[in-house]
């Protein structure tokens, strides 16, 4: 498949991947009087692509190129276990779970891939999104930037569409914050395959990366994942155990 089309295959919001359930933080933020108008959401949206899109989108560019390149289990619980480390709130980690676990499934019926195999079973109980997104892009035929694209476009166009049905919103006003934020969406996936640091080859020859496992191949893919960013957003965390615990909820986190 042409990786351009793939791209819009998998940023298309009808992909039955269970995207729809989550307002990544709007929802809180709504019932809290941070965000009640379209200029509070283009802030919203602005802080959560630099923080939240930014990490996801190496996230996503790391596993697309380990998806391309290696479908044994080992390095994907390690990519996962980075995303993990990434993840500061609990309900965060089980929404991105949660996410992670239906695009997968719904990744092994549309585009089955012996990479996609390995990393539904190295997680069983179901990949970080972005892990799985990351996958899902090899697997259509996207490229690391096309993923990283991908995922930093989720990161902001859920909480937008969550927005307007939370506020009213007219849906023209809410695209146009979107379509402010298309040169922003090109640095975050440029930014985030720079991130994918070529300290060790992967070439398996065990050189200096390979002193703590006997497979330098492997221990070359967590080279390229030093550099990765990690960008705290603690008000998308308290966000998301604030909403899991409020009984009157639309969405899932």
């Amino acid at each position: 498949m042409n990786g351009d089309a793939a791209l819009l295959l998998l940023a298309d919001s009808r992909l039955p991947a269970g995207g729809h359930a989550h307002s990544g933080g709007v929802e809180e933020a709504v019932r809290l009087g941070t965000v009640t108008g379209s200029g509070d959401l283009a802030r919203f949206l602005r802080g959560r692509l630099a923080t939240v899109g930014l990490v996801t989108a190496a996230l996503a560019a790391a596993a697309c190129e380990l998806a391309a390149a290696d479908a044994l289990p080992e390095p994907w619980r390690w990519l996962d276990a980075e995303a993990d480390a990434r993840t500061a709130s609990p309900a965060q980690r089980e929404a991105a779970r949660t996410q992670g676990r239906l695009l997968l499934r719904t990744t092994r019926r549309i585009w089955p891939s012996a990479a996609v195999d390995a990393l539904a079973r190295a997680v069983p109980e179901g990949p970080h999104h972005p892990v799985a997104l990351g996958a899902a892009a090899a697997a259509a035929g996207c490229d690391p930037r096309r993923a990283a694209l991908a995922a930093a476009h989720a990161s902001v166009t859920g909480p937008a569409t969550a927005a307007v049905r939370l506020l009213g919103l007219d849906p023209v006003t809410v695209h146009r914050l979107l379509a402010d934020l298309a040169p922003a969406l090109d640095d975050t996936a440029r930014a985030a395959c720079a991130a994918l640091a070529a300290d060790c080859a992967i070439d398996g020859e065990p050189d200096e990366c390979g002193e703590d496992h006997p497979d330098g191949r492997h221990a070359a893919w967590r080279a390229r994942w030093r550099a990765l960013p990690a960008h705290g957003a603690p008000a998308l965390d308290l966000l998301a155990e604030g909403h899991l615990t409020n009984p009157m909820k639309l969405f899932v986190s």
